[in-house]
Formats: structure tokens, C-alpha cells, sequence
């Protein structure tokens, strides 16, 4: 149960190594069997009690040698360079877990997350279009992602689907792109082209995320 009210509104990316689609969105096992990828979030408006989170980004890393929900995941968490020594405990207080309910997204990242490595504080770029299905996050050193809108193998035009997740922990709608690139080269190694990338605008609480961020 948290202690604390928070909240963070903004911007989220999540890249994969699977095909299009993501298959732990439909509790499918990984495309290639094991689950590489990250998550990122640019945070518009957010706090965390009194500290002010706003403008501020937040990317983490993962390895899980299986499907999410078997766990035994490693991860790498990265906090924006311009955080404060409170923007940045806060942040990775919310990124671990303890404040927020059972169920939720951090949460359950803190469940399958078996070995957690340093922090890192970064330099991080990231742009993002969700009309346009298109975003970026750099991080020196650690990552490297660009998304794009998915084309038509045919006539190269562009395709465009949604995924609608009413009880959703991570996100109730979300546009899919292609990860023309997604590639890690910290603590966590790992290199894909042309795979899964889901870009979506979300709002999330101590209990959770909101619906409909707007």
C-alpha cells in the first residue's frame, strides 16, 4: 500500500525484440521465447509528495531469459542526469515498486525483476509523436531506440492499428510502430531491427493507471 500520493503524466514507449504486436500483451509467450526490451517515459506533469517531477524522464532496461510472468528478470534503471537528489529518489522509489498497490505496473515489475542492476543517471533524448507513431530515446552509453509507423510490405504505405486494454496495468490504449531499431549497450546487451514498439500517452497513480489519460 503506498504511503506517499504521486502521480506522473506524460509520454510512454515500450520496445521490444518481439514481432509486432507484443505477444505478453495477449499473455502469448515471446516471440523468440525470451523477453528483451525497454521502457521509457518523458513525464509532462508529475510529483512525487511534494517533489516536483515535471519535465523529467525515466527509461529501464530488461533481460528475462523467459516470459514475463515466469520473472527472473534483469534490470537496468535510468533516471534523467538533470534530477535533483530528490527528483532522482523519487523516481526510483516509484520505478521499485513500494509505492504502489498490488497489481499495478511497477509493482509487478518489482514481482518478476530478480536482479537489479546499479542506477544509472543520464543524459536522455527523447521525442515522441503518437499521431505519427513516431519516437526516439538516447541514452549514452545504455540505449538506443527509434520507432516508426509499421508499412505495408506491399505498397510500403503506412499502417496504423491500436490496442484498446481496458484493464490494462501499463497502458489502455496504445498505438503500434515498428522499433526500427532497438539497441542496448549498458549493463544489459542486446540489438533488434523492425520489431514491436507500442507508443501511448498514460497517467499513473499509486493505484495504478488512469483511464482515459488524456
Amino acid at each position: 500500500m503506498a504511503s506517499v500520493q504521486w502521480r506522473l503524466k506524460g509520454h510512454w514507449i515500450k520496445n521490444c525484440g518481439c514481432a509486432y504486436g507484443c505477444p505478453c500483451d495477449f499473455n502469448a509467450l515471446p516471440t523468440h521465447g525470451n523477453c528483451q526490451g525497454m521502457v521509457a517515459m518523458k513525464i509532462d506533469k508529475g510529483h512525487f509528495g511534494d517533489t516536483d517531477l515535471s519535465g523529467l524522464a525515466f527509461a529501464a532496461v530488461v533481460d528475462f531469459p523467459g516470459a514475463l510472468h515466469l520473472g527472473n528478470g534483469t534490470m537496468q534503471p535510468v533516471v534523467d542526469e538533470k534530477a535533483n537528489p530528490k527528483q532522482r529518489e523519487a523516481l526510483l522509489t516509484i520505478m521499485s515498486g513500494k509505492e504502489q498497490d498490488e497489481g499495478t505496473l511497477f509493482h509487478i515489475f518489482s514481482l518478476i525483476t530478480a536482479k537489479l542492476l546499479e542506477p544509472q543517471f543520464k543524459p536522455i533524448e527523447f521525442s515522441f509523436d503518437l499521431e505519427k507513431r513516431r519516437a526516439r530515446v538516447f541514452i549514452p552509453g545504455i540505449l538506443e531506440t527509434e520507432s516508426e509507423p509499421i508499412r505495408n510490405p506491399v505498397t510500403g504505405a503506412e499502417h496504423r492499428i491500436r490496442v484498446v486494454m481496458p484493464n490494462g496495468f501499463e497502458h489502455h490504449e496504445g498505438e503500434i510502430a515498428s522499433a526500427k531499431m532497438v539497441k542496448a549497450t549498458g549493463g544489459i546487451k542486446y540489438s533488434y531491427q523492425n520489431s514491436h514498439s507500442t507508443l501511448a500517452n498514460v497517467e499513473y497513480t499509486p493505484k495504478g493507471v488512469v483511464h482515459p489519460a488524456a
